[in-house]
């Protein structure tokens, strides 16, 4: 032990004051308690309103439709990352003309709702591919872009380019200035420097707003129901519609609230673990 800690360890630290009841706290009491008893009536009455035959003839539905979610998701976030780039770097470009064509495709994008631009994608592209149908029964390609699936994996994958792309062109600049200058003197070249200075820095800051976006893509996923695609909640709305059991609505809610907590566990997993050179033990 060192000379500083004995010295630390000596000193007889004053006792924590109690914080006071202020208006804040006991509003945050009483929020806590009022979610605390809707949990409470929610368990309640999925006890008393479980209906056994109608979950086992419904979780196989369920559980295609969690998968369909999940393709989507992934599907247009690893999309979304490619498009993401050279949108970035135009942001960041000082040709004036690409840089103004990346604002407006972002501005346009994260200023409109998501079903908005769901529906310009499926309806707008729809009606257009169904006026060119024979041609595109020739080429092969109208069993494809029948279907709403393409449509949807389109319209997010435009959505959650905008978001990434401000978030990594955030994050690069977020790396302060000396490193690129530090990199340049050690004779590295733009590339390298991006590659093995810059973009290790950038991706510890962009981890935790790409995270937030993934949630929100999860959730907002929902509304490719209304376009005829049979995801999580499309698969609830179907079984509600045969049975007309409100806890249909719960059990899909509890599944993507499942859903999200995994995934905020596992990012708190891995931040962990590409931060811990940033602390000592």
């Amino acid at each position: 032990m060192t000379f500083s800690n004995h010295v630390s360890a000596a000193i007889e630290r004053p006792p924590a004051q109690p914080k006071p009841w202020t208006s804040a706290r006991m509003l945050g009491v009483g929020l806590l308690a009022l979610w605390a008893l809707l949990g409470i009536g929610l368990v309640i009455y999925l006890t008393r309103a479980w209906n056994p035959e109608l979950f086992d003839r419904t979780f196989p539905a369920y559980m295609r439709g969690l998968w369909v979610t999940v393709k989507l998701v992934v599907v247009s976030m690893i999309l979304g990352s490619l498009l993401a780039i050279p949108v970035a770097w135009a942001r960041m470009s000082k040709n004036r003309v690409a840089s103004a064509f990346a604002y407006g495709y972002v501005y346009f994008f994260r200023g409109t709702p998501l079903l908005a631009q769901t529906f310009l994608v499926y309806y707008g592209l729809g009606e257009y591919f169904a006026s060119i149908r024979p041609t595109l029964q020739e080429l092969g390609l109208w069993n494809f872009l029948r279907d709403a699936w393409p449509y949807a994996v389109l319209a997010f994958t435009l959505n959650t380019a905008a978001y990434q792309a401000e978030i990594l062109r955030g994050a690069i600049e977020s790396v302060p200035r000396g490193q690129w200058e530090g990199a340049t003197s050690l004779g590295l070249s733009r590339w390298q420097t991006l590659r093995k200075v810059i973009m290790p820095q950038a991706m510890i800051v962009a981890l935790r707003p790409y995270a937030n976006e993934l949630v929100l893509m999860i959730k907002g996923s929902a509304i490719v129901a209304l376009i005829t695609i049979f995801d999580l909640m499309g698969e609830t709305r179907r079984a509600y519609s045969r049975s007309f059991d409100f806890q249909t609505y719960i059990w899909a809610a509890i599944i993507y609230l499942a859903l999200v907590e995994t995934l905020r566990h596992l990012i708190d997993w891995i931040e962990r673990r590409i931060t811990r050179h940033l602390f000592r033990h």
